[in-house]
């Protein structure tokens, strides 16, 4: 892994958007382990094409994605391809946590915006509305699923410090990242999380 200089910092319980040029590597890094980050993708030239958690699985046909795997937008485009993974467990089911969600689950009555709240900040200089935020590619979330009544469990990540995922974009993109602002998916505390943008590789 590179120097610690070289790496973007999320703050708790934030997120941000930038732009991933086609061919360069995203390295998402949970610095802490027991992180989440959610992740999202827009096709830069039409927003209207977007990552798609449905078109993925349905073509990956299973629900655990790693390293090889591609990431389809609505269109059935890949956007990413995952090219290094040292965890091997992410959840692509689940969506953002919002205002809603600490509402209705966890019975706040002032909840957080949550990540939905952050990418629709982070992602509104791009021209990118809320109603336009799908379920959210969540790095290092672990969503265990019961084989036989199909209850679906939210329960510590994997990962560990330093443990990290790496993607390639495949076209131009518009990138939504979080540092995810949920309890239970984080092991009960709120962690930063890191990221690099790396040059195609051989650049």
């Amino acid at each position: 892994m590179c120097e610690a200089h070289a790496y973007n910092e999320i703050a708790p319980r934030s997120g941000v958007a930038f732009t991933l040029d086609r061919g360069q590597r995203l390295t998402v890094i949970d610095p802490k382990g027991e992180q989440v980050a959610d992740l999202l993708a827009y096709n830069r030239r039409d927003t209207g094409e977007v990552l798609s958690s449905g078109r993925t699985l349905d073509y990956a046909s299973r629900i655990y994605l790693t390293t090889g795997d591609p990431l389809y937008s609505n269109r059935s485009n890949v956007m990413l391809t995952i090219v290094a993974d040292t965890v091997g467990r992410h959840d692509f089911l689940l969506t953002p946590c919002s205002k809603d969600t600490f509402r209705i689950i966890y019975g706040d009555t002032d909840p957080h915006r949550g990540c939905f709240g952050n990418l629709a900040a982070a992602l509104a200089p791009y021209g990118i509305e809320p109603d336009q935020i799908p379920i959210a590619f969540n790095c290092f979330m672990n969503v265990p699923i019961d084989a036989t009544t199909g209850v679906i469990r939210v329960e510590a990540p994997l990962s560990r410090a330093g443990d990290h995922i790496t993607f390639e974009a495949q076209t131009d993109l518009v990138i939504g990242l979080t540092a995810c602002s949920a309890l239970q998916s984080n092991n009960g505390s709120f962690k930063p999380i890191y990221y690099r943008i790396d040059p195609p590789a051989g650049a």
